[in-house]
């Protein structure tokens, strides 16, 4: 077979390199895990060819898209040669060398130091095909750029064709892989209407690099060091958009500080002189330069990582071009069951105002405008409550704007420096609950809060406030307070932005009201993987609001198999639970959406909410966040050849005392129970702890404690154990290293409390 040479590398280089590697323990069965989509979108009307970067990708099956208008055929997939197959390599290069010497000792290449033609000579004794070359030339590559960064969850590929229809919905759209262990997490791809273009390299110098015509969307990835330009001609007084999504596509980067892709965009005239610059310092996630342009002439736009880092899944897309771009909405929000207009204000928009009706529209948070009608989408929130204007002045406590309680104020930071004042009197001890939402609408406000009584005397402050629902911030920096008012019964709320900023953006919208309790839940993860005939674990957060702490019931809506659902209740008082989802047996069927929901009494009545599909992503090493999804997927496979009948006995909830325990009855064959059935707690409470477990009366008694210090009186929730068995390979001793855990399956959650 013939071989090519290697492209322009010192082989010597390599040979060295491989004689230093090591091999790399794999990892266990795992559900493939999708790190970056590269390009993450494309144009309507086209076939996209797309590289997926992960994890554990072999054995894909499919990719599932959701929405309309896109289908996904999974093609070549590739995993980068690994030091065990390099060392094999060299081995093979070895024996190839010694084979060429003893034929002629006079012309035959040393191993370690000839030129690339050498190589090819001895690449082809060795038998070397032109892919395991190749690989070897990308194992050199990544060993040796003193820039780059070993990240085995994206090092492998998966080649996707996405055919995209002219008709399909613009918007976003996630994609998830579907392989024999389960569901990947979803990563994001853009429908667009506009022509796209992907990046050439080398792109560094101000001129490599041209875009015909505008509008258009540039496709790209920043490696490390990486500084991309793009080069484009346009007119005098163009109302120029260059809006790079960037965080919106890859919201987290568990292993990166800060833990994103943190974009610049840099806009330079015909001259090479900066005109604009962006980097998202204003709160937004992605940054965006609006800028009309001062004369005829090429343009120069760069993107670049704020400290230069860079990787294959700091990925972007530009959209470039005198296109629509919304700033902010007037007014932020509206009344349930009222029709308002809301101006959009911003560049290149219609000026007549949208119409929004509320009348159907439960109380949260919208979008607008219409997915398509402009490059970007703000939050439009609907709530219970009237709206009132902010009326100037209103700056100091001596002429605060006077309002009722129970409502909603559409306000603004006029100017730096402004504060309002707003006065609201109420029974005296009477709770009132003061929030801003401000960032979380889309506004650069950083909203701070101050309430006062009459003679000035502080009763509460607050400047950022978390919000457990706001899955994608990084910075919280909306405001919120809860105080009993006083004797008086007047309270003065002063709303200001605590770096002193201000301007026509700097909009707010500020609720005054008595306690209005309520919860909204988050499933984790999005996607879930299940044989037919068990049960796979997932967990559930409670996001309580103003006070509510009441017992939530859940249930699965919208099934068409017959999923069984343990432990589906969230104790009053606690904010996440585990449970487990049941698969019924038979065959498996197709990846399935399901619903979530949580019933709870509130004030007397029935209340329902809808549980929110996310993904529990860490940032940055440490904090974690829940981003949504836009489904919650269940695939059911196929169940193994032989499932050991371990049941667990019927149990209500375990009663524990600090520092006491109690046993709970698992039934199994008598063979596995007397060979190496072994139990586990999946991701316990704190607190709560498997002591051990013997084999009495046929069946299996495992002892779980409450550990003194750490579990409280009246702790409740879920416990999930785990089966496994142990074994150890024959001809080897019993140590941790080789012992090898094999997977028997899941039982239902069941409950348990800590006595008070």
């Amino acid at each position: 077979m013939a071989t090519k040479p290697v492209p322009g590398w010192c082989v010597a280089g390599i040979l060295l390199l491989l004689a230093a590697a090591s091999s790399v323990a794999q990892q266990g069965p795992l559900g493939p895990k999708a790190g970056y989509l590269y390009p993450a979108g494309g144009e309507r009307g086209t076939t996209v060819q797309v590289t997926v970067g992960g994890d554990a990708l072999a054995g894909v099956q499919r990719a599932l898209v959701t929405g309309v208008g896109v289908t996904a055929t999974v093609g070549k997939f590739h995993r980068p040669m690994n030091p065990g197959q390099a060392n094999r390599i060299r081995e093979r290069l070895e024996e190839a060398q010694q084979a060429l010497t003893q034929k002629n000792p006079l012309t035959a290449p040393r191993l370690y130091v000839f030129a690339p033609a050498a190589f090819t000579l001895l690449a082809r004794e060795a038998g070397l095909t032109p892919e395991e070359i190749a690989d070897l030339d990308e194992f050199r590559r990544r060993r040796t750029d003193p820039k780059r960064q070993d990240n085995p969850q994206i090092e492998e590929t998966l080649q996707l064709t996405l055919q995209i229809a002219a008709d399909a919905p613009p918007g976003v759209r996630e994609i998830r892989l579907a392989g024999p262990a389960g569901l990947s997490a979803p990563v994001r791809f853009v429908v667009g209407s506009l022509p796209e273009r992907r990046e050439v390299e080398p792109n560094d110098a101000m001129a490599d690099t041209c875009v015909e015509a505008l509008p258009a969307v540039i496709n790209g990835q920043v490696m490390p060091g990486d500084v991309d330009r793009f080069r484009f001609a346009a007119p005098k007084g163009m109302r120029l958009v260059a809006s790079a999504a960037t965080r919106s596509i890859t919201p987290f980067l568990a292993d990166a500080v800060p833990g994103w892709f943190q974009a610049t965009l840099r806009l330079l005239d015909p001259d090479g002189r900066e005109i604009a610059y962006d980097d998202t310092s204003r709160g937004g996630l992605d940054p965006v330069i609006l800028c009309e342009l001062p004369r005829d002439g090429d343009y120069t736009l760069e993107i670049r990582d704020a400290i230069y880092r860079g990787r294959e899944d700091f990925v972007y897309r530009i959209s470039l071009g005198q296109l629509p771009y919304v700033t902010r909405l007037e007014p932020m929000g509206a009344r349930q069951g009222a029709t308002v207009p809301v101006r959009l204000v911003g560049w290149n928009l219609p000026s007549e105002p949208v119409r929004v009706e509320t009348a159907r529209l439960e109380p949260g948070i919208y979008r607008l405008p219409a997915e398509g009608a402009a490059l970007n989408q703000l939050p439009f929130t609907v709530e219970g409550l009237p709206t009132v204007r902010e009326r100037e002045p209103n700056d100091t406590a001596r002429k605060p704007q006077p309002v009722s309680l129970e409502c909603v104020i559409e306000g603004r930071m006029d100017r730096p420096g402004d504060i309002d004042v707003y006065a609201v009197r109420a029974p005296a001890g009477a709770v009132l609950v003061a929030e801003v939402m401000a960032r979380r609408l889309g506004s650069p406000l950083d909203a701070s809060l101050r309430v006062t009584d009459a003679s000035s005397a502080v009763l509460a402050f607050n400047d950022d406030w978390v919000d457990k629902a706001a899955g994608e911030a990084t910075h919280h920096a909306d405001s919120r307070v809860e105080l009993k008012a006083p004797a008086g019964g007047v309270c003065l709320i002063a709303v200001r932005d605590s770096r002193g900023e201000g301007g026509a953006e700097y909009a707010y919208r500020l609720r005054i009201s008595r306690p209005k309790p309520d919860f909204g839940l988050r499933v984790t993860p999005a996607g879930l993987g299940v044989r037919a005939g068990m049960n796979v674990p997932f967990t559930v957060f409670a996001v309580r609001k103003d006070g509510f702490d009441g017992d939530i019931t859940l249930r699965l809506t919208g099934s068409l198999r017959r999923y069984t659902l343990s432990g589906a209740r969230i104790p009053a008082g606690q904010e996440k639970v585990q449970l487990t989802l049941g698969a019924p047996p038979g065959r498996p069927g197709l990846p399935e959406t399901l619903t979530l929901e949580g019933i709870a009494t509130i004030g007397g009545l029935q209340v329902r909410r809808t549980a929110v599909p996310a993904e529990d992503r860490m940032q940055a090493f440490a904090y974690r966040h829940l981003t949504p999804a836009q489904e919650w997927l269940v695939a059911t496979g196929a169940a193994p050849a032989t499932i050991p009948a371990i049941r667990l006995a019927e149990v209500g909830p375990l009663e524990l005392r600090v520092g006491g325990s109690a046993k709970v009855k698992v039934t199994a064959p008598p063979w596995l129970l007397n060979d190496t059935l072994k139990l586990g707690l999946n991701d316990p409470p704190a607190g709560i702890e498997l002591v051990g477990a013997e084999v009495t009366g046929g069946a299996l008694l495992v002892e779980i404690r409450a550990v003194a210090g750490k579990a409280k009186p009246g702790d409740r929730g879920n416990l999930v154990l785990e089966a496994f068995r142990e074994t150890v390979p024959v001809g080897t001793r019993p140590r941790a290293a080789t012992v090898r855990r094999l997977p028997l399956g899941v039982l239902p959650a069941f409950g348990y409390e800590v006595a008070r």
